[in-house]
Order: structure tokens, then sequence, then C-alpha cells
């Protein structure tokens, strides 16, 4: 029935039974499909990330599986769910999350759902559907963490790290526990961020993939470097995350970890020093991570624009308007309030200048090509 009442909370717990766990992930995306504004309208709560990571530590999990009564699958059908989790990824990284967020939900409501509820599996297969829903559960966090709809996004999230755990997957656990990390960042919890990556890489050490353990460890580097006095031990954690990296060559990864390259890598280190305020850094390391996969749209958006910042800090205007043109004409097309808020931070960064002819120019041309910033008053 349409229009349920939602329980307190939807979301921000860990299930550490395998039936509730199932229960809590259908109840979420029904209620998304649903559009019901008790949870679309729901902010990040800063109490559940510690929560949520202490339980997934020392909590003692059920493994019994929901009533399997309806019809048998195989890898087969889990491997239709990997390939649909890869298309829908493409997608957000060429368009951002706004062209994607109604398919993913409605395939996770529609078609995920039912069989983790009632579908019969060996448990090697159960295990991998587990695996596969968490990790498009995780991409549906991340569509919704791209709009900046942070509060859905951190229940998603939440729910997938649960479903991983159930799924025993320890490495695709560290990639969700980086993820918060990052999320936490983002709302300006640097504390918890770091928090969360150095729970991240006890998951990651279990899985043994040392870009992964990277991943981990510069996420927690990040949250360092956000908090006052954290120069030092950001330096600790880079210097730890470097020598992970060291040791990742010519190591396979999983699909969900393939965007993890030395670009990627160098993208993250760029904005650890954005938060120190080490600007000849910034642009040594963004100048660095355009050597990427092209087809990553949004995220060179993001690469460029950060170059840009770093070139406007330090008073190189002309090259500052000239990338930060080729990140507007990139975000053209793209529904990403991340590739907004970069913009923005571009145009902030340029505010000093304001006057000069060529700022002026790019500053017009940026609120022509992208409407959103006029909007959001991002006029300095």
């Amino acid at each position: 029935m349409k229009g349920f009442a939602l329980p307190p909370g939807l979301g921000l717990e860990l299930p550490t039974a395998q039936i509730a766990c199932v229960e809590a992930a259908a109840m979420l995306w029904r209620a998304d499909t649903e559009q019901q504004r008790a949870l679309i309208a729901s902010d990040f709560d800063p109490a559940a990330f510690p929560a949520v990571a202490l339980r997934w530590l020392i909590g003692s999990w059920d493994a019994t599986p929901p009533a399997m009564k309806g019809r048998r699958i195989g890898a087969t059908d889990v491997d239709e769910i990997q390939q649909v989790t890869s298309a829908f990824r493409i997608l957000d990284n060429r368009l951002g999350g706004g062209h994607v967020r109604s398919p993913v939900i409605e395939y996770l409501h529609t078609h995920v759902g039912p069989l983790l509820r009632t579908a019969r599996a060996t448990q090697d297969v159960h295990q991998q559907l587990f695996a596969a829903a968490a990790d498009l559960t995780k991409l549906a966090a991340w569509l919704y963490h791209d709009l900046d709809r942070q509060g859905v996004a951190q229940r998603y999230l939440i729910q997938a790290l649960a479903m991983a755990r159930h799924a025993e997957d320890d490495g695709l656990g560290a990639e969700i526990l980086a993820a918060m990390s990052q999320q936490a960042h983002y709302v300006a919890q640097a504390g918890q961020a770091v928090d969360l990556a150095r729970t991240a890489q006890v998951a990651a050490q279990r899985a043994a993939l040392p870009v992964l353990m990277t991943e981990c460890q510069v996420m927690e580097a990040h949250g360092h470097a956000a908090q006052d006095g954290g120069a030092r031990a950001f330096a600790q954690a880079l210097a730890r995350a470097e020598a992970s990296y060291d040791r990742a060559i010519d190591t396979e990864l999983p699909p969900w970890l393939a965007y993890f390259d030395e670009a990627y890598f160098a993208a993250k280190i760029a904005h650890c020093f954005r938060d120190l305020g080490r600007l000849a850094e910034v642009e040594q390391y963004a100048r660095r991570s355009l050597d990427m996969d092209p087809t990553y749209r949004r995220g060179r958006t993001f690469n460029i624009s950060i170059l840009a910042m770093s070139l406007a800090a330090q008073g190189q205007l002309d090259e500052a308007c000239q990338q930060g043109r080729t990140a507007v004409d990139m975000a053209s097309g793209l529904t990403s309030e991340r590739v907004y808020r970069y913009i923005r931070d571009v145009l902030r960064a340029l505010k000093p200048a304001a006057t000069e002819p060529t700022v002026a120019e790019f500053r017009d041309y940026a609120e022509e090509r992208l409407p959103a910033l006029r909007v959001r008053g991002a006029r300095p």
C-alpha cells in the first residue's frame, strides 16, 4: 500500500541479522520509489556513522536467511545485476546522479529486493547476491551524494555496508566504509572521516588488496588535512597510502574499485593539499590527475576545477579562467550538485580579481552555460 508509515530513523541503523537487513533495505527502496517526504527531506545524522562503525567492528552477526520460497537462482542471475550496475555506473560517470537515480532505485525495488527476500540459492550464490545488492546500493548512495541529498545517501551507505557484511565481502565493506569517510568529510565531520577511514583499513587488511588499502589510507589523510593541526598526521597517513600503492602494481581489481588508478590517487592528494592551503602542491597533483580515463567525465570536471582554483589563488588568472571554461563546458549537461559546487569554488577563488576583464568574462560565461549558478547566487 502506497504511503506506508516510515519507522523512525529508517536506514540509520546497521542490521546485524540478515532477515532484518533485507527488510530494512526493501523498506528503504520502497519509500524511495514513492518519494516519501520523511525520507527524501532527511538530513545527514552526525550520530549515525560512529554507531554503525562500532557495530560493524564488534556486533554479533546473525546469518539466518529469509524464508526462501521463490524461484531458484544461479550465478547468471547475479551476473545480470552486476552488468546492470556496471551500465548504471558508466551513465553516472558521464551524466551525473540526476539522470540515473530513478532507474537505479526502481531496479533495486522491483528486481533486487524480491530476490533478496525469497529467491532460493546455494550459500555461495546467496552471498554473491548480497554482494551485488550492496554494490548497487552503494552506487545509489553515491547518486544521492552527487545530488547533495546527504541524508538519503547516508542511509543507503549504511544498508550497503550491512549487505556487504552479510555477503562476507571484506573488500566491498572497506570500499563502502571509505565512501562513508568521504561523505563525512564532505559534510564537515573531519573527525568522523578519520575514524571511518581507519575502520575501513581493518576491512581492507582482511581483503588483502593493496590498492584498496591505499584508498582507505588516503581517505584518512584527507580527514586529517581538514582538521586544525592535522598536517603531521596527514603526512604520516599519506606516506602509508603511497607505500600501499607501491605494492599494488599489476594487482587485478574488482569492478567496484577499477576507478582507482594513479590519476585518481593524485586527485585525492590534490584535495588534501587544498584543505591544507598548500597551493603549489594542489597544482602539482591536480595536473597529474588529468592523465585519467576520459570516460570519467564528472571526475575530470572535478580535477580541472581544483586545478583552476589553485591557479586562481596563485594569481595565474589567464590559465585559471581557461581551465575554468573547460570545466564549465564539461559540466554542461551533468546533473551534479557536487560539480556545481566545484564551479562555484572556482568563481569564489577568482573573486579578488573580479574586476579583471578576463575574470569578468569567465564569470559571465559560466553563468550563461550553467544557469544553476545564477539560481544559487554564485556571482561574487
